[in-house]
């Protein structure tokens, strides 16, 4: 019994690191980074999703500051090792008009948990399916976490990041947009 366990769980491990590396190199986050994303904006930007508070928020009312959305999970660890980054980094150029949302897929009350454990300081909006459809229309084609998108003041994707991401390689694709 045991032995078919650990087969199943070699095998579970093995398809998502395939996933993975597929969605890598079939879209590298540099080459995401060179050449806009293909984006549905309206479909996106006319999106809104509930927060921590149960309150739908409009994506659209963040269009004018560059943008930065992370879809994310709390109990995905490369979500998890990236945040306290995003916290830095909200912090520090957010008066420069910078602007992070998280969009979790995970219960409220795990995601509030792990948000104030880890004292975000920028918007979480919640979401299930609606959330996994939407990392969808933002360019994460095989639903991978996390996933971060960087939009400019336009609305327009700049990068599709999937993985945790560094904050000096954020920083660096942010600053010619601040």
């Amino acid at each position: 019994m045991i032995d078919r366990k650990l087969q199943w769980f070699a095998a579970a491990l093995a398809l998502a690191a395939a996933g993975v590396a597929a969605q890598r190199f079939l879209f590298p986050a540099d080459a995401s980074a060179a050449a806009p994303l293909e984006l549905r904006s309206a479909q996106f930007w006319d999106a809104s999703l509930p927060d921590l508070a149960e309150r739908r928020q409009p994506l659209s009312q963040w269009l004018g500051k560059v943008v930065v959305v992370n879809f994310w999970a709390p109990w995905c660890p490369p979500c998890r090792e990236e945040i306290p980054g995003f916290i830095a980094l909200q912090e520090r150029l957010g008066g420069q008009g910078l602007q992070f949302v998280g969009v979790a897929l995970d219960e409220a009350d795990r995601v509030q948990a792990f948000a104030d454990g880890a004292g975000i300081n920028y918007p979480i909006l919640l979401g299930g399916g609606e959330a996994v459809q939407l990392g969808q229309v933002a360019g994460n084609r095989l639903g991978g976490l996390p996933y971060t998108v960087v939009f400019d003041r336009k609305g327009n994707a700049i990068a599709g990041l999937t993985g945790a991401v560094s904050p000096a390689r954020l920083e660096a694709l942010l600053q010619p947009l601040l």
